[in-house]
């Protein structure tokens, strides 16, 4: 007797934005809407930071864009979310929603949704601590609400000031990206390339990050990535400017490259908004050595210290200036880093292990 086929699961995925907004959350949510496309019946639905609503297909994945009013509080405003949030989850078996995003935990507290709600959570609200008073019953409603909550690392859930008291319905799955073979030699004859790739927002750590690139020898930076910070850490840098390059928004192969042809990787954050930094793993994947920061988050699990790169104390500038220095006048210390780097991508952060887990545990509830 022939087995009837398993049917198709159909998820809604939610989140404030979508590729090709650049962001470590969104990039996640692509993977899996991208990834689990062959597997699921997917769609997305995310805002538009422009007053226009967007149907599109991207990769064979829906994505409707809602239209906002405006951004505030680093959040889209948008009405029109709403509507199409109550008319896309109608016959959607699971919604899986990227926490914190307030506009999901109203929606479903409005509209209701009779399947299964699984929540991604990617950090706490760190610094809107007067909007928290308000967003708060809405955010615990939701994980109230939740049959299943996805984290990234135990160190997320630990940490977290919430997901203590839901930790029976979470579980653990590793970000992961798909390996590379590539590699690419400095170009630079006599400097050591130092990289930061990311938002220049303030829990990035970039002024840190310059005031100790000042103090040493024998590097250039290149800072890929745009934000509002921009024009100050410019001001900054203008004493050593001929050493530092900001190269603003890339593409995924400009982004590639900058990642191959470094020396050293860094992340200088300095709060655990800077949940993982996936960043990270996209330079070890590479075989590049990482300089990170000791945040509560699981910032410091991707890259070990001592392992496959140095992690210092967040805001320490003599600290983070002694390490990159330490791995500007070392090159076998680099080498070996980025080695250990390389093998700790293929064996603890790869794409089909985390979609894998995903997947599983749509099949599970």
């Amino acid at each position: 007797m022939n087995e009837s086929p398993r049917r198709e699961i159909k998820v809604l995925q939610i989140n404030k934005l979508y590729y090709p907004e650049i962001g470590g959350v969104e990039h996640i949510v692509q993977q899996l809407a991208e990834g689990l496309a062959d597997r699921t019946d997917m769609k997305v639905l995310v805002c538009n930071r422009k007053r226009k609503t967007l149907l599109e297909k991207i990769n064979g994945v829906e994505i409707c864009r809602a239209s906002s009013i405006c951004v505030a509080l680093s959040m889209p405003v948008s009405i029109s979310f709403f509507r199409h949030f109550n008319r896309l989850k109608k016959d959607r078996d699971i919604m899986q929603i990227h926490m914190p995003f307030p506009l999901a935990d109203v929606a479903v507290m409005l509209f209701g949704f009779k399947g299964k709600v699984v929540v991604w959570w990617h950090s706490d609200i760190v610094r809107q601590r007067s909007f928290l008073a308000i967003y708060k019953p809405f955010m615990q409603r939701l994980l109230k609400r939740a049959d299943a909550i996805i984290a990234a690392t135990q160190g997320h859930i630990d940490n977290s000031e919430y997901l203590p008291d839901f930790k029976d319905k979470c579980t653990v799955i590793t970000f992961g990206i798909k390996p590379t073979n590539e590699s690419l030699q400095n170009t630079h004859a006599d400097d050591v390339i130092i990289l930061f790739v990311g938002r220049l927002v303030y829990y990035k750590g970039c002024d840190i990050l310059l005031e100790a690139f000042s103090r040493i020898t024998g590097a250039v930076l290149r800072i890929v990535g745009s934000g509002i910070l921009e024009e100050k850490l410019r001001e900054i840098s203008k004493g050593f400017s001929h050493k530092v390059e900001f190269l603003g928004n890339l593409s995924d192969d400009e982004i590639s490259y900058e990642y191959a042809n470094c020396d050293i990787f860094v992340l200088p954050s300095v709060a655990k908004s800077e949940a993982f930094g996936i960043v990270q793993i996209e330079a070890m994947n590479y075989g590049k050595p990482v300089i990170n920061t000791n945040l509560p988050s699981g910032v410091p699990y991707v890259s070990l210290d001592g392992v496959t790169g140095i992690t210092v104390p967040p805001s320490d500038v003599g600290a983070l200036a002694e390490a990159m220095q330490k791995l500007i006048d070392d090159e076998s210390l680099r080498h070996e880093y980025g080695r250990n780097a390389y093998r700790r991508v293929r064996e603890e952060f790869t794409e089909s292990v985390m979609l894998g887990s995903v997947m599983e545990l749509y099949r599970r509830l």
